[in-house]
């Protein structure tokens, strides 16, 4: 594969681009081909080792070479290669980009409606020029050895973030010859039916989050009975949605919008993925619960925009349509769902979705888990809202040659403790797992509160 030097948004290395030209069917060899890109951010040594390092993204539909995660990786970068890979339907990969699922600068009321993904998937189908049935996991994971062997690697180590480690579970499973070692960070197994499990673990998180405001002296004086008044904001939203106005925070223009419960806890789930932007939730439920919507929205368009910037919507359903919701039903949703407040729409509207989705198939027990004696770490965060711990436990069982490490005080993805790059960094230059320390971490705990817009308490 040719590279040419380029640069990639925000990341000041050097790095080199090319493209690899694979079959839209693979199993057919045949008919319209995809342009995957790859990007190489070459090793600092002299003389690198010949293994280098695959990053495999999540979402489902997240781009690699979009994300900026290269900064954690410089201990990693002195002796090998990093590679980015945006998967088919991903970046710049022959994107399933949907605008109409994925608002970003759009109005406060189109932003914030109550909408099915559903009923604007029709429009969103008619603007891709692919065969949707064949953006999944399995197929791109046989794209990733393809791009391995033009790269003219032998061997590479797999990083794995929340759905990038399904992605590299596929691939230890499909070209275990092919991997030195994998890093499990977030993980999701193949037992994890994306998004059935969402409510009760979201719930687990927001519970984590409202047990450690009350036992904080400053946080509970603060925002006294948090709980109760949460629940209270809550039957209000659903008893009658909240008509809001304000300015709007990037344009300063006074907007009206409505906002639903289901619109309320979706965009709170999503604030408890990173434990210093959920330092802000005590605050922002404690405003809302006064109807002060401010730093609701603030926050909310905070995420907005990053996740507009990396991930192709399409490519979500793309692989769930596919790989999960033909494997739960409608009373799993229920079930799983019961006594959180998040309750089961996520999964109801994933299996409506679907519903109108061409159909995809799967390998044979695609689902069974991954059996495996490669060398891999698996991390989690102890206050995952998506992949909590219990997760990697899961995955750990039928690793056999692996560690699984819990940092606390920390959220989706680890790589933001510095003893969890340590441990990636060994792993890497070990080979294996055997004698690294499973304590990361000790010490750490959540960022706290903030009781003002001007941050915590001294």
């Amino acid at each position: 594969m040719a590279l040419k030097p380029c640069r990639l948004d925000g990341v000041a290395a050097q790095t080199l681009c090319g493209t690899l030209e694979v079959f839209e069917d693979r199993a057919a060899a045949k008919g319209r081909k995809l342009s995957l890109r790859v990007v190489v951010v070459p090793a600092l040594a002299s003389q690198p080792k010949a293994d280098p390092l695959f990053f495999l993204a999540g979402g489902p539909g997240q781009a690699a070479s979009r994300t900026r995660i290269l900064p954690a990786l410089e201990r990693i970068r002195r002796q090998r290669d990093i590679v980015f890979v945006d998967q088919r339907g991903t970046g710049d990969s022959h994107p399933l980009d949907c605008d109409a699922l994925n608002p970003s600068r759009v109005s406060l009321a189109e932003r914030f409606a109550d909408r099915d993904d559903a009923d604007v998937l029709p429009r969103c189908r008619k603007g891709w020029d692919a065969d949707e049935r064949l953006y999944t996991t399995s197929i791109a994971m046989d794209d990733l050895d393809d791009v391995r062997a033009a790269l003219g690697y032998g061997q590479v180590n797999l990083w794995g973030v929340s759905y990038g480690t399904r992605a590299a579970l596929v691939y230890m499973r499909q070209h275990p010859e092919r991997v030195r070692t994998a890093i499990l960070d977030g993980v999701a197994p193949m037992g994890q039916y994306l998004p059935l499990y969402a409510a009760r673990d979201g719930q687990r998180a927001l519970d984590l989050l409202l047990e450690a405001c009350a036992k904080d002296a400053v946080c509970a004086t603060a925002y006294p009975d948090l709980r109760a008044r949460t629940e209270a904001l809550l039957a209000r939203l659903e008893a009658s949605p909240a008509k809001v106005r304000l300015p709007h925070p990037r344009t300063g223009v006074t907007e009206d919008f409505v906002l639903t419960r289901h619109v309320f806890l979706s965009e709170l789930f999503s604030l408890l993925y990173s434990p210093e932007v959920a330092s802000l939730v005590p605050l922002m439920l404690d405003r809302a619960a006064k109807d002060d919507w401010t730093s609701f929205v603030a926050l909310s368009l905070g995420l907005t925009d990053e996740v507009a910037r990396t991930t192709s919507r399409g490519m979500f359903l793309a692989v769930v349509c596919a790989e999960d919701a033909p494997f739960f039903t409608e009373a799993d949703a229920e079930r799983e769902a019961k006594g959180t407040w998040f309750g089961p729409r996520m999964a109801l509207e994933v299996k409506k979705a679907c519903a109108r989705w061409p159909g995809s198939t799967v390998p044979k027990a695609f689902r069974e888990p991954v059996v495996s004696a490669i060398p891999t770490l698996l991390l989690s965060g102890e206050l995952d809202p998506v992949t909590p711990p219990a997760w990697g436990e899961e995955a750990k069982r039928t690793l056999s040659r692996s560690l699984h490490v819990v940092v606390p005080g920390l959220g989706h993805n680890t790589v933001g403790a510095d003893c969890a790059r340590s441990l990636m960094a060994e792993v890497l230059t070990r080979g294996g797992v055997e004698g690294l320390s499973p304590d990361c971490g000790k010490g750490l705990k959540r960022p706290p509160f903030f009781t003002s817009f001007a941050g915590p308490v001294p």
